[in-house]
């Protein structure tokens, strides 16, 4: 199948088959060398800004995990896709608590309680349940997200709210210090396991490895599998 999809680095592989399987094998081997298991790290892509003939190719070379920022654009191409995980990874509007329970499956960016109780309004209303992660904030640069030590106390409330509260995201600091970015994803990793779940979903494009050292669970990935949009 041909696909527009984005311009990629000089010696990258063309076909987003081929760059798929070749980061599966990266992380599986970056797994093995932190000693877990590489079935234990998912792999997300993000398809913000790519058109949907992308996303469908991409599911077609094997991803079963994809997500998007934006509702507007989740209309637009999520519509109708052969069996794939849909998560919600930008910040949660309430306004649009209804749009993103109807378009998802997951949520990876709860972090307040209005946000949490617009959720679960919507849930009810739908009759369609969703998972949900609270989202950290271990970056200095980021906006969004509850502090780490604040995690489990939210996700008590979100879950007397009814809410499958599965793990926990983080975005990772905006650095080129390694040491700076796996200590912000160790304080991570501590809040997940307080907060419990199966999900941990940690590491983007430039910081990974780090994530996958770390414990991540699930890595977000979008430029180094669909290419850069012009």
């Amino acid at each position: 199948m041909s696909v527009d999809v984005g311009a990629m680095p000089s010696g990258a592989p063309s076909s987003l088959l081929e760059r798929v399987a070749a980061l599966r094998r990266e992380i599986a081997e970056t797994a093995c060398a932190a000693g877990r298991d590489p079935s234990s790290v998912a792999l997300l892509g993000v398809t913000k800004a790519q058109p949907r003939s992308a996303v469908v190719a991409a599911i077609g070379a094997g991803l079963r995990d994809i997500g998007e920022n934006y509702v507007q654009e989740a209309r637009a191409k999520y519509a109708e896709l052969p069996p794939v995980q849909k998560h919600f990874i930008g910040h949660v509007q309430t306004n649009k608590a209804r749009a993103i329970v109807e378009l998802f499956d997951v949520v990876q960016s709860v972090d307040r309680l209005e946000a949490g109780r617009a959720l679960g309004q919507a849930q009810r209303a739908l009759g369609k349940r969703i998972r949900t992660l609270v989202q950290l904030n271990v970056s200095l640069a980021e906006r969004f997200g509850v502090a780490p030590s604040d995690a489990p106390a939210l996700a008590a409330r979100l879950r007397e709210e009814g809410l499958e509260v599965d793990g926990v995201m983080a975005i990772g600091p905006l650095t080129a210090d390694r040491s700076a970015i796996r200590d912000a994803f160790r304080r991570a990793a501590q809040a997940f396991g307080e907060v419990g779940g199966s999900t941990l979903s940690l590491g983007m494009s430039g910081d990974w490895r780090e994530a996958v050292a770390c414990g991540s669970t699930m890595v977000r990935l979008g430029t180094v599998i669909f290419g850069v949009r012009g």
